[in-house]
């Protein structure tokens, strides 16, 4: 895999930093971004990093996709120390950033065609990769848009293509980037119950950074928090709720109680850094 240099040791844990930090502007000036970052998780584990604004959820990102090389301590992703990027991560955004030129279908596609080993064969097997990404997109409830332009798209289905279009290799790793924080409440809380049914189907292992602590529980075996910056995890909390989770269960007592027991985390570790 392009981007990983084999470990002498492989441990159990998918997803590990280890005394990670990162400056942005070079030794001695510049910003500190995370220092001191700590994070273990486990293969087929669906992670959310929360945290103060600033605090360097998306530097993590950067660090576990290989996108970002870190200045001191160690990323490990399946077993191997990330030097570069890695090919077995899907990816989604805030925004979807479809292609507005080509079809939802071509949007999901894309990946096949520039992601090794299955660009070298794209051509030769689309059809089998077509009927792929129309059970995709079926299962998010597309069907019938394939041949729809973003344009031609509400929000939320532009989001739900975008999901398909990271999944559509089957990456062992999904991060997700405030995928739903542009949407409506209405939307946002639908996608919800689109990717735990995603997940639940796949078993992938997902790393979701939001802001949005309800999202963080309802989606997430494990909710991370992070320190202000520089950022570093500084409590890690088990969801133990039942799956699957319906949004019934998101008013419930023992939800609420993780909800608040985050907020009130976060609010010392700002109040922590004035």
């Amino acid at each position: 895999m392009h981007g990983l240099t084999p470990m002498a040791k492989a441990g159990a844990r998918f997803v590990s930093l280890e005394g990670v930090a990162l400056r942005y502007g070079g030794e001695g000036g510049g910003t500190l971004a995370v220092s001191g970052l700590n994070l273990a998780i486990g293969k087929g584990e669906f992670a959310a990093v929360v945290g103060p604004s600033g605090c360097g959820k998306s530097t993590l990102m950067k660090l576990v996709t290989g996108l970002a090389t870190p200045s001191a301590g160690a990323v490990i992703v399946a077993g191997a120390e990330v030097s570069g990027p890695l090919k077995i991560v899907g990816m989604a955004f805030q925004n979807p950033t479809l292609l507005p030129w080509r079809t939802t279908l071509d949007n999901v596609l894309l990946p096949l065609e520039i992601v090794a080993p299955y660009k070298a064969t794209f051509r030769r097997e689309r059809e089998k990769h077509v009927a792929r990404a129309r059970a995709l997109l079926a299962t998010v409830g597309l069907a019938g848009f394939e041949e729809k332009y973003p344009w031609q798209l509400s929000g939320g289905m532009q989001q739900r293509a975008s999901l398909c279009r990271a999944l559509i290799h089957e990456p062992a790793l999904l991060m997700l980037d405030e995928p739903f924080a542009a949407l409506d409440a209405f939307t946002r809380e639908e996608l919800w119950s689109v990717l735990q049914a995603l997940w639940m189907e796949r078993r992938f292992t997902c790393i979701l950074v939001t802001h949005d602590l309800r999202e963080a529980v309802y989606l997430a075996d494990t909710v991370h928090v992070m320190s202000a910056r520089p950022g570093r995890v500084i409590e890690t909390r088990r969801v133990d709720l039942p799956r699957p989770r319906d949004l019934a269960r998101s008013f419930a007592p023992e939800f609420v109680e993780i909800v608040h027991a985050l907020r009130d985390r976060i609010a010392e570790a700002r109040a922590s850094s004035c």
